[in-house]
């Protein structure tokens, strides 16, 4: 017994000091260094700014990768993710499934039509309330974003549920042919696309895969789609800024508390340097700092 009680006060002395100090383990026990974080639908990992969190916690951006990538492999993207971690943001990773029959590695569940391996929504969610429970996130600073498919599951998640991120900004993928109907999307987005114009593996345009069995969609169609749930009065833009590495327009003319914007760049299929920063200022602006 006397032994089993030496044991106990081990931890119990580490809880105290911890107590102590104000301040939790310097590395989680999971997502930071270590192994993924595990909730029931899948894993992720995570990179954390230094410092303590403000009284609501951290932001956070969660970033989908494309296909055959990994969370891992999200965070060594290390220019965008020491951006974030810059302004004090935190980057969450998930980790896509590997699709039966695919070359590609990992992907993610996002057409309608097509089988569904994963209901990705609900795995975003336990990602969030997991995260915020581990890590201190801010659930009501959340950017979603993603490369490629990882984009294309943005687009999905906005458009069905725009209250599962006060924000989204996909890159270089967007929704699939065929289309959503106009009026599918359950209410305003605030969005920000960038797309590279010389973008041959995910087109402006899109294009067909497998002979045609797949159909990418229309970069612009989608942004009709997204203007119908914002409400705004135009099909033209209202606002551009050529300025820089990135050619935006948005539209204002929009419901209150939405927002939609495309930026170009003069890349590939990428993640394009500056993206980071043009996310975050977006953000800065379209999200009130306080969404209540």
């Amino acid at each position: 017994m006397v032994l089993r009680l030496a044991f106990a006060a081990v931890p119990l002395a580490l809880a105290i000091a911890l107590a102590g100090a104000g301040r939790a383990p310097a590395q989680p026990v999971c997502g930071v260094g270590g192994p993924a974080c595990a909730v029931p639908l899948g894993t992720y990992r995570v990179a954390l700014p230094g410092g303590a969190p403000s009284t609501d916690g951290f932001p956070a951006l969660v970033f989908f990768h494309g296909a055959g990538g990994s969370g891992a492999a999200t965070l060594r993207n290390g220019a965008m993710v020491a951006e974030f971690l810059a302004r004090g943001w935190a980057v969450i990773a998930p980790d896509g499934l590997v699709r039966p029959g695919s070359s590609f590695g990992p992907g993610w569940s996002f057409h309608p039509s097509r089988p569904r391996q994963r209901d990705e929504a609900a795995f975003t969610r336990e990602i969030l309330a997991d995260a915020a429970r581990r890590f201190d996130i801010d659930r009501d600073r959340v950017l979603l974003s993603g490369f490629s498919v990882g984009g294309s599951l943005v687009w999905y998640l906005a458009c069905a549920d725009p209250g599962l991120a006060a924000a989204y900004a996909p890159v270089a993928g967007a929704f699939w042919r065929p289309h959503p109907e106009m009026g599918a999307c359950a209410g305003p987005v605030r969005l920000l696309h960038t797309h590279g114009w010389r973008d041959e593996t995910v087109p402006l345009e899109g294009r067909p895969l497998r002979g045609g069995a797949i159909l990418q969609g229309d970069l612009f169609h989608g942004l009709e789609i997204l203007r119908d749930a914002n409400g705004c009065t135009g099909l033209r833009a209202d606002a551009y800024d050529t300025d820089g590495p990135f050619w935006r327009r948005w539209w204002t003319r929009c419901t209150p508390g939405s927002a939609l914007q495309l930026a170009l760049h003069a890349g590939g299929h990428s993640v394009p340097p500056g993206w980071a920063a043009l996310a975050l200022d977006w953000f800065a602006e379209a999200v009130p700092e306080d969404p209540d």
